[in-house]
């Protein structure tokens, strides 16, 4: 924000340079990021006064006018249509220079001699008013320089005000720092009274339907004003200050905004009907059209300022085009009010409508500022336009907002800060942005903040003010002190670690995908309409309806990463995450947090080459992962089994792990429907694994064990089997026949065909006895051999080959 180095003066009478001023609230915490000279950009232009003049023979336009300079009379061609005697100018006498270097001589006119001109704002350079002559203060002393005699030398700092600094966009708050670091008073305007003929709430009514969004509103009247341009000191701060002057009223609006921080609205009392102002929400589908001309759909419960019939005005962020001040307005209604600040904000983010007025309510003005800036505004009004102000203003504030009271413990302020204030010290600094400090108990203090320091509500925040005034540059530098000692990783730390390890040695990319995610995203899963993953945690104020959501599963990131490859010409992926997912949990404000490990194979199984045949990952690619990935961790006796029922994988490929039991997770084909939905054309293969439950089962520490000292036994074992069982029941029942002795079994062979029947397959499978103690005989192999070889006959159904 901008203010104005003489105007701050006006308030706070301090003994600083401008650039000493943006060194002292750059450490005060208010960022100065520049200061600007603002000054005349003419020269040798002196305050003269008009004594006469006449028409100039021959010409129907031109006025001969004698000035007074000063230090003598000057006569000057003027073809100005507003000349006026008595009146003080802006005498360009010859020698003078104007903006972009012209200069002024002597010139004849018809035979008469001009010396110099009489000038207006917009040849000054001073605003862009160009109607006639510029005529100046009647206390402006004659014959002195106009830049000195209307004090144009100003510089502008640029201050950057944190959020929470609401307090500081304007001009008396930035003044109030001042004070506070300077130990000068500071100026307040004078307060207003007003006698008008009668009472506001004699000529207007006012009602909150939702006191909740507008805790409080003042509707001051001020009547038969006069609209015209403002007086020059106030368009020229309006102006150094980047805001456009409009009109005497609506300039006063702003004035006052930038001066005390309060947003304010003046309404063409005329043209409200029923001369009353009802505060309530808009209905679904309304429509306004703001000041701005443009028709604007309201969302619902945004706040509306309307009159007996109809809204005037967008609360909070813009007036109506229906209730504007014009040149024909004689009777203003001024609104002065306090809005909820999440209400502003969530009706300018939902229509993209930021303003100047909605930026302060947003952050928060002060709710008992609101009757002062109303009545100083009235002031300057009848003061710039006439007329006169009711007696006493209609304010409508049901429930009081007080200031908050903070206990203040004086040895934390030490024991935080370093320093060793005492009391008395403590509570200068703080009395000096106007907080009240009184003890309360031996030891601790009672600050009461007032209401336009939203930003203090905690001992802490005393603290930082204490702080900030006292210097940070004086707070002494310390080391900190601990014993500090190293702690081990955790178990998932540790088996993340690792399984990070083996995947990436096994040709896999780590990625990283967004945990914000969009709720749509998880219909095109296939998901019924009770699971628990189309019921995700919901963030209260997402960026965007694309990140809406906590992800219930990673693989809705996996897949679109897999299209963002896609749309690059890159379709061999061997991708894996490891983060965590979200599941809400009922009657609980957090969800469980769920650490999960996923990957994702997709295209050619090796990269292509002249000399390789393209082979496509398949099912078995990701079967072979998952199961190297838990054996190299150490978990022993998981089973995949082809029981899963994932809606989102293929019902002909897909499986569950488990081990003793426990659910480790699922692998599987992404199903054609879903592939559709993300528009992915390759076959897709999944797993996903519930992490803490594989960390759980890792062994930490692996044994050795020596190789066998005596030989081993191979045996073959061909069966025939119905189609529907499956290898890996055949496999379970072989190797829990004797663990002991069956150290290894492999499959070799897989048939159908004539003469195996048809609905049949035959499975070869080559079994290794071996004992750690002796040597095995073959009259003990035959025998295991056999048993084995009859309890999958007996449970299965098979048949020797």
């Amino acid at each position: 924000m901008k203010f104005s180095f003489q105007w701050l003066k006006q308030y706070v009478d301090f003994p600083y340079s401008p650039s000493e001023l943006a060194d002292i609230l750059t450490h005060l915490g208010l960022e100065v990021e520049a200061v600007a000279e603002q000054g005349a950009e003419f020269q040798g232009v002196r305050v003269g006064q008009l004594l006469s003049f006449h028409p100039l023979p021959g010409s129907d336009h031109l006025s001969v006018c004698q000035v007074n300079g000063g230090d003598r009379i000057y006569t000057v061609v003027c073809g100005a249509p507003n000349v006026k005697t008595g009146e003080k100018v802006a005498l360009a006498a010859p020698g003078a220079t104007l903006p972009g270097g012209v200069k002024i001589g002597t010139a004849p006119f018809q035979g008469v001699a001009s010396e110099g001109m009489l000038c207006s704002e917009k040849e000054l350079g001073v605003s862009e008013e160009g109607g006639g002559i510029w005529f100046l203060e009647a206390s402006a002393p004659l014959g002195s320089p106009v830049e000195k005699a209307l004090d144009l030398k100003d510089w502008i700092l640029e201050v950057n005000v944190t959020p929470n600094r609401a307090d500081c966009l304007c001009v008396i708050g930035l003044a109030r720092e001042i004070a506070a670091h300077s130990r000068q008073p500071l100026l307040y305007p004078p307060p207003n009274a007003f006698d008008g003929p009668a009472k506001s709430a004699d000529l207007t009514s006012v009602v909150v339907e939702r006191p909740d969004l507008c805790p409080r509103y003042v509707a001051q009247m001020v009547l038969g004003v006069e609209i015209k341009t403002s007086p020059f000191w106030m368009r020229r701060r309006l102006q150094a200050l980047g805001v456009r002057a409009i009109n005497n009223i609506v300039d006063v609006t702003n004035y006052v905004m930038l001066e005390m921080g309060q947003p304010l609205h003046a309404f063409d009392f005329d043209l409200l009907e029923e001369k009353r102002i009802v505060v309530r929400t808009a209905s679904p589908g309304d429509s306004f059209t703001t000041l701005d001309g443009v028709v604007r759909l309201l969302p619902p419960e945004s706040l509306m300022i309307c009159d007996g019939r109809k809204p005037v005005g967008l609360a909070g962020i813009m007036g109506g085009l229906n209730s504007e001040v014009t040149p024909q307005t004689r009777n203003i209604l001024l609104e002065s009010a306090y809005f909820d600040p999440m209400g502003i904000r969530r009706t300018s983010k939902q229509m993209g409508l930021s303003t100047e007025a909605s930026i302060r309510f947003e952050r928060g003005i002060d709710p008992n500022g609101c009757l002062r800036a109303a009545n100083r505004a009235a002031a300057l009004m009848v003061e710039t336009g006439g007329g006169s102000v009711s007696r006493e203003a209609v304010d409508v504030y049901p429930r009081q907002i007080e200031p908050a009271k903070i206990s203040l413990r004086w040895s934390r302020v030490n024991q935080i800060l370093g320093t060793s204030l005492s009391p008395e010290e403590i509570g200068a600094f703080l009395k000096g942005l106007e907080l009240q400090v009184e003890d309360a108990e031996p030891g601790l203090g009672r600050v009461t903040s007032p209401t336009f320091r939203v930003d203090l509500q905690r001992e802490i925040d005393l603290v930082e003010e204490v702080a900030r005034l006292h210097g940070f540059d004086k707070i002494p530098v310390t080391l900190p002190e601990g014993r500090v000692s190293a702690s081990g990783k955790t178990r998932i730390q540790q088996t993340s670690g690792r399984a990070r390890e083996i995947l990436t040695a096994g040709g896999f990319w780590e990625v990283i995908t967004y945990s914000f995610i969009s709720p749509q995203i998880l219909r095109k899963l296939r998901l019924s309409d009770g699971d628990w993953r189309l019921q995700p945690l919901r963030i209260q104020n997402p960026l965007s309806e694309e990140t809406g959501v906590m992800r219930p599963t990673l693989l809705p990131g996996l897949l679109q990463t897999v299209g963002l490859n896609v749309k690059r010409q890159i379709q061999d992926l061997k991708i894996f995450e490891l983060g965590r997912v979200f599941r809400p949990r009922a009657g609980q404000e957090l969800p469980d947090e769920i650490e999960v490990l996923s990957a994702l194979l997709c295209g050619l199984r090796g990269e292509e080459s002249w000399d390789q045949p393209k082979i496509e990952v398949d099912f078995f690619d990701l079967k072979g992962a998952v199961e190297t990935l838990l054996s190299r961790l150490g978990i022993e006796g998981f089973q995949v089994l082809q029981e899963e029922k994932e809606p989102f994988l293929h019902p002909g490929a897909a499986c569950r792990l488990e081990a003793e039991g426990e659910f480790l997770g699922w692998l599987g084909e992404i199903h054609p429907e879903v592939r559709e939905a993300f528009e992915l054309k390759p076959k897709i293969f999944v797993f996903e694994l519930d992490f803490r439950a594989v960390a759980r089962r890792r062994r930490l520490m692996r044994s050795f064990k020596p190789l066998a000292r005596f030989p081993a036994v191979h045996r073959d074992l061909a069966l025939i089997v119905d189609e529907a069982v499956s290898a890996g029941d055949l496999l379970n029942g072989i190797r829990r026949a004797n663990p002991g002795l069956v150290t290894e079994v492999k499959i070799f062979d897989l048939y159908r065909g004539n003469p195996i029947p048809a609905g049949k397959k035959s499975i070869a499978f080559r079994l290794k006895y071996q004992q750690e103690g002796k040597t095995l005989t073959d009259a003990e192999v035959n025998e295991l051999h056999q048993r084995i070889a009859r309890r999958l006959i007996e449970k299965h159904g098979a048949v020797l080959r």
